[in-house]
């Protein structure tokens, strides 16, 4: 690290679970975030902030007005612009020395998987289950770690699922594919505008806490948000046998 990165990053440096061995590894680092919106924003802000060497934003969708109560990484004058350029240039505002590349993509197939297998990390930001399995099916197939969280109206989760460790479970050993889960969506059912905040912030911290190397990950465990209470409910949860997913992996 140069002076001013030493300076830049130098709260973390100070923090003996991070230090510089941490620093450096998280400015190797390469996180993919899925969704650039309520939750894109604070996670990719977070992860920028603190020096992720490069991270690849992936939406296919356009700042609308409706999305700057709670989107954060956007801002009026960026209505109409792709999300991944208005995230890309918020990004780069922060930390200009951080690599981030704006993906204006729906990533699906083969291509979703050559992503995945290019990042060290995914987070997945987005906002139904059909692209969350996905993901998760991605994540699993390419042995990289995925730190997954949801918000709607006044209820948030979130998890980490890592394939590396044998014990951990996959996303779809908690939501398989071939259950009946309803989908709802913010832009009917309402969204309380700090809880992608938290939520986002939170899937930053974990995605930090693997590439950095510190810490405890949040695998096998849910985390579910009551906030309305502010209550948090902290659930253990275990590999399927069965999963169609991840049972045969190693």
């Amino acid at each position: 690290m140069n002076d001013q990165q030493l300076l830049r990053y130098s709260r973390h440096i100070l923090l003996d679970e991070i230090g510089i061995e941490g620093q450096e590894r998280l400015l190797a680092a390469r996180a993919l975030v899925i969704g650039a919106g309520g939750l894109g924003s604070p996670a990719a802000l977070y992860l920028a902030a603190s020096g992720v060497g490069r991270i690849t934003l992936v939406d296919d969708d356009e700042v609308d007005l409706t999305n700057l109560q709670r989107q954060v990484m956007h801002t009026t004058a960026r209505v109409g612009q792709p999300k991944v350029a208005s995230g890309r240039e918020a990004l780069l505002q922060i930390n200009p020395d951080v690599e981030v590349r704006a993906l204006r993509e729906r990533a699906e197939g083969a291509r979703l998987a050559e992503l995945v297998r290019d990042a060290d990390v995914v987070l997945d930001c987005s906002d139904n289950f059909a692209t969350r399995h996905a993901v998760n099916r991605a994540c699993v197939a390419a042995g990289v770690p995925l730190v997954s969280g949801a918000a709607i109206r006044f209820d948030g989760q979130l998890s980490v699922y890592d394939v590396r460790d044998p014990a951990s479970p996959c996303y779809a050993c908690l939501f398989p594919e071939d259950s009946r889960f309803e989908e709802v969506a913010c832009s009917t059912m309402g969204v309380f505008a700090p809880l992608v905040g938290i939520v986002g912030a939170m899937q930053a911290a974990e995605a930090l806490k693997l590439l950095g190397g510190f810490g405890q990950a949040l695998a096998g465990r849910l985390l579910m948000l009551d906030g309305r209470a502010m209550e948090w409910t902290d659930i253990g949860v275990a590999r399927h046998p069965a999963c169609p997913v991840c049972a045969t992996r190693p």
